[in-house]
C-alpha cells in the first residue's frame, strides 16, 4: 500500500491510501492525534443516509492493510495517539483483522475506539470486552421498522440493547462514559418529539450518553440535515430529560471526514 495524495481544510486532513489492487481506501487525521481507519473496502450494512456503502462490499481489508493506514500516517509526519475505527465498513463484519489491527495498536501505546452498528451482536460482546478507550453504538432511530430502513443489514435494537445491559450491569458510572449511543439526526425522519422521547429512556435505562450527530447531506441522497436551531432543540430535548448528549464536535460535521461521506471513489471502474 502506498499514501497517493493528501487533501486536507484547515480541521481535517483526509488520506487516500492506494491498495495492491488499485483502490484507493480513505482514512481521516484529525484533532492533531487521532486517525480515523478504515476496516472494509466499501460497506455491506449499506446504511441509506451514508456515501461509504454506496457500491456495497468490495472486499475486507486485511489486517496489515488496516495497520498501514497508520503507518504511513506516521512516515508522512502526522503525529498519532488515538485510533478510531470509524472509517468505512462495519468493524465486526471483518472481526478478525480488526482485532490483530487492534492488538496491534495496543502494542505501540494507542487509544482505540469503535464506531459500530452492533452487527453481528455475536461480535458486539467481544468487542465489549475488549481493552477499548470507546464505543459509539449506531441506532439512528429506535423504532426497529424505521431502523431497518435506516440501517438494512443490522441487529434488533432489541437484542443490542440486552447485549449492553448484561455488558454495563457490572460496570462504575465512570466506566459507563466510555459507551454511548450514536444518534444521526436527519430532518424529517427521526427527529419527532416521540422518537426522541423514546431515545432518552433507552438512554438513562443503559446509563450511557447520546452522542447527538448532526448530518452531512450527501449528493444524490434525498436525506436533509436539520437547521442549527432544531439541532440544538434536540439536544436541549435530550438534556432536559436527563440524558448526558454531546453535539457532533467540529471535525465531524466536515464535508472532508465527516459521518457518511467517506468512499472507496477512485477506483478502477
Amino acid at each position: 500500500m502506498k499514501l497517493e495524495t493528501v487533501i486536507q481544510d484547515h480541521l481535517n486532513k483526509l488520506l487516500e491510501v492506494k491498495t495492491d489492487d488499485q483502490f484507493t481506501v480513505e482514512s481521516v487525521y484529525y484533532r492533531g492525534d487521532t486517525l480515523c481507519v478504515s476496516t472494509q473496502l466499501g460497506c455491506p450494512v449499506r446504511c441509506s443516509f451514508c456515501a461509504s456503502g454506496m457500491k456495497g462490499l468490495i472486499r475486507n481489508l486485511s489486517a496489515d492493510e488496516i495497520v498501514s493506514q497508520y503507518e504511513l500516517a506516521v512516515s508522512d509526519g502526522l503525529e498519532i495517539k488515538n485510533i478510531a475505527f470509524a472509517g468505512i465498513g462495519e468493524p465486526l463484519l471483518n472481526w478478525e483483522n480488526v482485532k490483530k489491527a487492534f492488538w496491534y495498536f495496543k502494542e505501540k501505546g494507542l487509544k482505540c475506539s469503535f464506531y459500530t452498528t452492533g452487527f453481528p451482536v455475536k461480535n458486539l460482546k467481544e468487542l465489549l470486552d475488549l481493552p477499548h478507550s470507546g464505543v459509539n453504538i449506531s441506532f439512528h432511530s429506535v423504532y426497529d421498522e424505521k431502523r431497518k430502513q435506516i440501517i438494512p443489514r443490522g441487529e434488533k435494537l432489541q437484542d443490542i440493547i440486552k447485549t449492553l445491559k448484561d455488558h454495563l450491569s457490572n460496570l462504575s458510572k465512570r466506566k459507563k462514559k466510555l459507551y454511548s449511543i450514536a444518534y444521526l439526526l436527519i430532518s424529517g425522519v427521526n427527529d419527532s418529539p416521540e422518537e426522541l422521547e423514546e431515545l432518552a429512556e433507552i438512554s438513562k435505562e443503559l446509563g450511557i450518553g447520546v452522542s447527538l450527530l448532526k448530518y452531512n447531506e450527501i449528493e444524490g441522497l434525498s436525506y436533509r440535515t436539520t437547521t442549527d436551531k432544531e439541532y440544538e432543540k434536540a439536544f436541549l430535548f435530550l438534556k432536559e430529560k436527563g440524558v448526558r448528549v454531546t453535539l457532533s464536535n467540529r471535525f465531524r460535521t466536515r464535508k472532508i471526514g465527516g459521518c457518511g461521506t467517506l468512499m472507496v471513489n477512485r477506483m478502477n471502474d
